[in-house]
């Protein structure tokens, strides 16, 4: 079967952010399959249909392209949305929970990308759109792994753009701020944590908390998502929101020690 409209797989569709962006998809006029680690039995919804993924399996992972490809006939975008959180100082996560997060946030990716770049190229076009944030350019104390796990994004998702590009593909960041998606609900507490942290630890959550309930409506960052899909001169980075296009201005004007003052002032801490 070869689908008649273009079609997008979506990691991560089941809820948060990447539920928001299946949704904008199909609007835009794509066949949309979105994926979940458990769909609950659930084959169909508003459009969207789900297949269970594993991000963390190569078996998984080459299942679902095959069975994507079986179905409709093609890929045309693949959005690299599903992800998880760690929070807490750096020396309070094990190196446990530090593989386990950048073998979904950055493996995944690789997986994912892996798996759908030969039929990209033997169709000679494709998008691939991986979710970063500002976390991917700029610091995040006490969320030093997950930071490293966007900043990783961000360097390999440059790279593998220019040597795709030849190829008709095109390899694009969306940067997310805060969101109104409830991440935090994603996001894992620290195995060991230590007294001495435990009050600067409980300020940066609240902040970050605060981000998020106060953020960006996710149709916005949905937006972006559908722009990367579809703009036919796209741009490599997405900054998805109005504060995320200021923070990646500062990020690049403002001298880096006015930058350092005014995170450490973001987030509580002494300047």
């Amino acid at each position: 079967m070869s689908a008649t409209r273009p079609v997008a797989l979506v990691t991560g569709a089941y809820s948060g952010l990447g539920k928001f962006a299946a949704h904008a998809l199909v609007k835009a006029g794509f066949e949309v399959v979105g994926t979940s680690r458990n769909t609950e039995g659930l084959i169909r919804r508003e459009g969207v249909t789900f297949i269970d993924l594993d991000v963390t399996s190569d078996d998984s992972v080459a299942l679902l392209v095959k069975r994507v490809l079986g179905q409709f006939g093609r890929i045309d975008v693949l959005i690299n949305n599903a992800g998880m959180g760690l929070s807490g100082a750096a020396e309070e996560n094990s190196i446990a929970q530090a593989q386990r997060l950048f073998d979904i946030n950055v493996f995944g990716v690789i997986r994912m990308t892996n798996a759908v770049l030969p039929h990209m190229r033997a169709q000679g076009s494709g998008r691939i759109v991986n979710i970063s944030s500002v976390f991917g350019f700029m610091p995040a104390p006490f969320m030093a792994a997950y930071s490293a796990t966007k900043h990783a994004v961000e360097g390999y998702s440059e790279s593998v753009d220019h040597e795709v590009r030849e190829y008709g593909i095109r390899v694009l960041l969306v940067e997310p701020g805060g969101t109104r998606t409830g991440f935090d609900d994603n996001t894992t507490p620290p195995d060991n944590p230590l007294e001495i942290y435990a009050r600067q630890r409980d300020a940066t959550n609240q902040v970050v908390a605060e981000q998020v309930n106060m953020g960006d409506d996710p149709a916005t960052v949905a937006k972006a998502i559908v722009a990367a899909a579809t703009d036919t001169k796209p741009q490599l980075r997405y900054p998805a929101s109005p504060r995320a296009r200021r923070l990646s201005t500062m990020r690049r004007l403002v001298p880096a020690r006015a930058f350092d003052k005014q995170l450490r002032k973001t987030f509580k801490f002494a300047v």
